[in-house]
């Protein structure tokens, strides 16, 4: 009796090896319609209005800032672009607007990576709305190994890294990676 619950009990650990993915950490957790945040390599169209000197596209640098006239080096990393916008309107309205009226778009979102047992790993760019699977149809679908029912998704939340295994239905989020896991058999 003792071997057989034994046996019983390493037959459950190895299949529990084998099962889908556990829970998702909640500050890697993502809904479609969560606030974007900003980050580098995201490009902004600003315009204010009545200013067409001020209204252009600006690229979120390496630093995690913008250099924007009148405004000069100005920080919008991990801010929505809303608020960007009122930011940017109180700095412009100290000094040198009478009552700026701002508007920040998102022109173009960093890309995202994709790695391991796909046909074409590599950066691609993002699409709004998209998910685990999408991005793998991106990269040419799976390769002949892959592990075709999860993936393995990393995101920065902030100062940190957070991975965990998510369903390819899980959405997907500018600068995210996603490692296409081998299979063993």
């Amino acid at each position: 009796m003792p071997r057989v619950c034994l046996a019983s009990l390493a037959l459950a650990l190895a299949l529990a090896g084998c099962a889908g993915p556990r829970a998702v950490p909640p500050p890697l957790a993502a809904a479609f319609d969560e606030p974007y945040v900003l980050a580098t390599g995201d490009r902004l169209r600003i315009n204010v209005f009545g200013q067409p000197n001020l209204s252009n596209s600006y690229t979120v640098e390496a630093d995690g800032r913008i250099a924007m006239p009148l405004v000069g080096r100005y920080e919008v990393v991990n801010k929505t672009p809303d608020q960007v916008r009122t930011g940017l309107e109180a700095k412009l309205k100290t000094g040198f607007l009478r009552d700026p009226n701002v508007s920040v778009e998102i022109e173009g979102y960093r890309p995202f990576y994709i790695l391991g047992e796909v046909n074409n790993a590599g950066q691609y760019p993002y699409v709004v709305g998209m998910t685990a699977q999408n991005a793998v149809a991106i990269a040419s679908g799976f390769s002949p190994r892959a592990v075709k029912d999860r993936v393995e998704l990393t995101r920065r939340h902030g100062d940190r890294v957070y991975k965990a295994e998510v369903p390819l239905t899980y959405p997907v989020r500018p600068g995210d990676t996603i490692t296409v896991n081998e299979r063993w058999f």
